[in-house]
């Protein structure tokens, strides 16, 4: 089979590379430069991704492009009209995972319930309200650009603390320059995540379920960050799924969706509370959910493209997946003088199966060493099944320890709040199937 990748920043460089290594062509378009590097060595780059649509067209039905991202959907939408098979979003999904105000309009009128949500395109104004309403919120950009870290969870019940941050906002922020977020009224509970496979017509099913890591730090401290690891599982989805995610099957089938899709909630005794969506493969989820995967990339794409199945063979159980850093990730600044060019070696020689849980994040290959590269510090991600959180814990760390990259971070906690309290409250409230 022949797959053309189109992204910013090659974050699907792990599923590229092991469509490689199982014998199928593939091509990438990667466009910001400072990610040029990236799978260096591992997985072949182009620079006009327009000129390998011939190539992908004479593969025929075996011929697929990937979008990565969440704003290339009116790209994906065209490519489709034009007879190509195109796994990874749509304009709608686009709008529906950065248009934060319209997301959450959608929830309530495919019959979700949403918690309070206020869209503010002026900073002065949010500000204003918020001393009229005193409360919790939650502050979410709706740029599509942003970086996680600019977002910010409330800790004061009378919101001073997020006004305190728009005031900062506000004075160092061009008076030229647009802005446009929501507040959104803050809801206590267990978070987690519904994730599915949609064809263009339904949903192939197991659902995933999720519970990201966002913070930096164990215990749950530090910035927010793109994701410090996760927990994911393909057994426990049913009512949560039926509840928020299989909703959006008609609207989708509408638009034509084709790829991965998200719903991030928080879930209490009152009921589920769907806050975000996200309408692309997640990174690092796409990669964990591949350590449950009973069969290849190549499978599951075709599938999506196809439409030709509506099931994904998995395996039970949890996956563990941790996140590695190095300096100064979350931020890119300094980063070429701290950590880049680093060597990724490993204590013990690396089995078939240890390898195929390494999925590599920025990294290239260079003299035969496999170093960091990119711009931002996110190595690599590691990851262990088994039949309980524990067990996969356990195996994912264990493999987390073979590796050595000069003042190499990762959380050392994923899954064990989880395990400890969470999957019990889950389930006494009857959220699991």
């Amino acid at each position: 089979m022949r797959f053309l990748g189109l992204g910013d920043y090659h974050s699907l460089g792990d599923m590229y590379w092991r469509l490689v290594r199982s014998g199928h062509e593939v091509r990438v378009h990667v466009r910001e430069p400072e990610a040029h590097e990236i799978y260096t060595g591992l997985v072949p780059r182009v620079n006009d991704w327009r000129a390998e649509l011939p190539w992908i067209r004479d593969a025929g039905k075996d011929g697929i492009i990937l979008c990565e991202t969440a704003s290339s959907g009116e790209i994906a939408d065209a490519l489709r009209r034009d007879g190509f098979y195109v796994v990874g979003g749509s304009e709608l999904g686009d709008r529906l995972e950065n248009d934060r105000a319209f997301g959450q309009r959608v929830m309530r009128e495919v019959g979700m319930q949403t918690a309070a949500t206020h869209g503010f395109h002026d900073l002065t104004t949010a500000v204003d309200f918020i001393r009229r309403n005193p409360a919790r919120y939650v502050l979410k950009w709706s740029d599509g650009v942003s970086a996680s870290t600019r977002n910010y969870v409330g800790e004061l019940d009378d919101g001073s603390d997020v006004v305190a941050l728009l005031l900062l906002e506000r004075s160092t922020r061009p008076q030229s320059d647009g802005v446009d977020f929501v507040l959104m009224q803050h809801v206590t509970g267990v978070e987690v995540g519904i994730g599915a496979y949609f064809d263009g017509d339904a949903f192939l099913e197991p659902a995933c379920i999720d519970w990201e890591h966002k913070r930096f730090f164990p215990g749950d401290l530090g910035e927010l960050t793109g994701e410090m690891g996760t927990v994911v599982s393909y057994r426990h989805s049913r009512v949560l799924f039926e509840r928020t995610l299989a909703k959006m099957a008609p609207l989708l089938k509408e638009a034509k969706h084709c790829g991965y899709l998200n719903i991030n909630m928080i879930v209490n005794g009152e009921g589920v509370w769907p806050l975000e969506f996200t309408c692309r493969f997640g990174y690092p989820g796409f990669a964990i959910c591949d350590a449950l995967h009973l069969e290849g990339w190549d499978r599951i794409l075709s599938k999506m493209a196809h439409g030709t199945g509506r099931e994904i063979k998995t395996r039970g159980g949890f996956a563990v997946g941790v996140v590695l850093t190095v300096p100064p990730f979350p931020y890119e600044y300094g980063y070429a003088e701290l950590s880049k060019g680093a060597a990724i070696t490993f204590r013990a020689p690396l089995s078939d199966e240890e390898r195929d849980h390494l999925h590599y994040g920025e990294v290239a290959m260079s003299e035969g060493r496999l170093i960091t590269s990119g711009s931002l510090g996110y190595i690599m991600v590691v990851t262990g099944a088994g039949e309980t959180i524990k067990a996969a814990q356990e195996v994912a760390y264990r493999r987390v320890g073979n590796i050595v990259v000069p003042n190499m971070r990762y959380r050392n906690d994923i899954g064990s709040k989880l395990d400890r309290v969470e999957l019990a409250t889950l389930s006494a409230l009857g959220y699991l199937s």
